[in-house]
C-alpha cells in the first residue's frame, strides 16, 4: 500500500427529484437572510421560480451570465452584492453561473448554495476560474467552496441531449483525469470509476429518452461523483487545453471536453499505464477510443474546427498550452503541443501511435 493524502473537503448535499423545494430551509441553515440570487435569464420561467421560493431573502438579482466568467462581469456581479449587503449566493445554472458565484464568494467571503442544471461539476469544487484579455486563469481557495448543493434532476429535463451530451463529457472528464492528476488517491479513485461507470452507461440512454428522469438522475448522479473527485484530485492536461481554448477563442466549454478528452487520454496512455487500464475496464474498452465512440453516439462535436476554432489558432496556442502543460504527468514541448491540437483540429481517431514520434 502507497502512502497518498487525502484532503476530505466540507460541503452538504442534498439530492432527489423535487428537492430544489427545500431552497429555503437550506438557506436558513447557513444563516442567511439577503440573498444575491445569480442565474442565466434565458430561461425566465426557471428565473421567477427561483425568485418565488426565496421569496423576501431575494434582495438582488445577477442574470448577465456568459461562460468563463470575464473580469468585468465578475466585478458587476460582486458591486451588486455589495450594494445589497448581501451575505449569501444563490446560483441556478450551469458552471458559469457558479463560477460568478465564486467570483462574489472570492471577494466577500459569503456562504454559496448551488443548484445545478448542467453537469458541470464546478459546484463540489473550490477551483474558480475567470477569463481577461483572451486567457483564463484558475486557482484553488476554499472560500470559493459552496456550502450547499441542490442537485434536482427534474430542473435537468429541459436541457437539450445537444448540450446535456457534452456537459456530461465535461463530467466524464473529471473522473478520468482524477485517476491520475497530481491529487489523485485511492479515495478518490474509487469515486472516480464508479463516475466513470454510470456516466458511460446512462449517458447513451439519456441521449436515447431525453425526457427520462430516471436516466437524467443517473447522469446528474455520476456528474456530482466526478465533481467531487475533481475536488480534491483536481486537473490535468484535458482542462488545462479547455482553459487555454476558452480563453483564447471563447470556444463552447462543454463541446471542448467532447472534443478533447479522447486526445488528452491517448497522448498520456504512455505516462499513466496502471490508470489508464482500470479506466479502460471501467469505460469497456480502450479508454480513449471508447471516448471517441462515446461522442459520435450522442451526436457530440469531434474535433475543434467543428467547434469554432481557427486554424491558425493551433500555432497562437501552442506555447500557451506548453506553459499550462507543466505539472501534466507528461509534459509537452512544442511540436508535442502542436501534434495534440492538430489531431484534436481534425477529429482524427485517437490514438497513443500519433504522439509515437515523441519522447515519453
Amino acid at each position: 500500500m502507497n502512502s497518498f493524502l487525502y484532503d476530505a473537503l466540507a460541503g452538504r448535499v442534498v439530492f432527489g427529484a423535487g428537492r430544489r423545494s427545500e431552497l429555503v430551509e437550506e438557506v436558513n441553515r447557513l444563516g442567511a437572510s439577503r440573498v444575491l440570487l445569480i442565474a442565466d435569464p434565458q430561461d425566465e420561467e426557471r428565473l421567477n421560480e427561483f425568485r418565488n421560493l426565496l421569496g423576501d431573502l431575494c434582495v438582488a438579482t445577477f442574470t448577465d451570465i456568459v461562460q468563463h466568467v470575464p473580469r468585468e462581469k465578475a466585478a458587476a456581479a460582486l458591486a451588486i452584492a455589495r450594494e445589497h449587503a448581501i451575505d449569501a449566493t444563490v446560483s441556478v445554472g450551469g458552471g458559469s453561473a457558479t463560477g460568478y458565484s465564486k467570483a462574489v464568494a472570492l471577494e466577500l467571503g459569503t456562504p454559496q448554495l448551488c443548484v445545478p442544471t448542467t453537469y458541470a461539476g464546478s459546484e463540489m469544487t473550490p477551483i474558480w476560474g475567470m477569463s481577461e484579455g483572451g486567457e483564463k486563469r484558475t486557482g484553488r481557495d476554499l472560500r470559493a467552496l459552496p456550502a450547499t448543493v441542490i442537485y434536482d434532476p427534474e430542473l435537468t429535463l429541459g436541457l437539450p441531449v445537444k448540450i446535456a451530451g457534452p456537459s456530461a463529457m465535461n463530467a466524464l472528464a473529471h473522473a478520468a483525469e482524477a485517476l491520475y492528476a497530481t491529487g489523485a488517491n485511492p479515495i478518490t479513485s474509487l469515486v472516480a470509476l464508479e463516475a466513470v461507470r454510470v456516466l458511460t452507461e446512462h449517458v447513451p440512454l439519456m441521449y436515447d429518452s431525453p425526457g427520462n428522469l430516471d436516466e437524467r438522475s443517473h447522469v446528474l448522479y455520476g456528474a456530482y461523483l466526478a465533481g467531487a473527485t475533481l475536488a480534491v484530485a483536481g486537473t490535468d492536461l484535458h482542462h488545462r487545453t479547455n482553459h487555454v481554448l476558452g480563453g483564447m477563442f471563447n470556444l463552447d466549454h462543454g463541446q471542448m471536453n467532447a472534443v478533447v478528452l479522447p486526445y488528452a487520454l491517448a497522448f498520456n496512455k504512455p505516462a499513466i499505464a496502471e490508470p489508464y487500464k482500470r479506466l479502460s475496464d471501467a469505460f469497456g474498452g480502450d479508454a480513449a477510443t471508447t471516448v471517441f465512440e462515446l461522442v459520435g453516439r450522442i451526436k457530440g462535436p469531434r474535433s475543434l474546427a467543428e467547434i469554432g476554432m481557427p486554424i491558425d489558432g493551433i500555432e497562437l496556442a501552442v506555447p500557451l498550452l506548453v506553459e499550462a502543460s507543466v505539472r501534466n504527468v507528461r509534459p509537452l514541448n512544442a511540436d508535442q503541443a502542436r501534434s495534440f491540437l492538430r489531431a484534436a483540429y481534425e477529429g482524427v481517431v485517437p490514438d497513443a501511435s500519433l504522439f509515437a514520434s515523441h519522447n515519453v
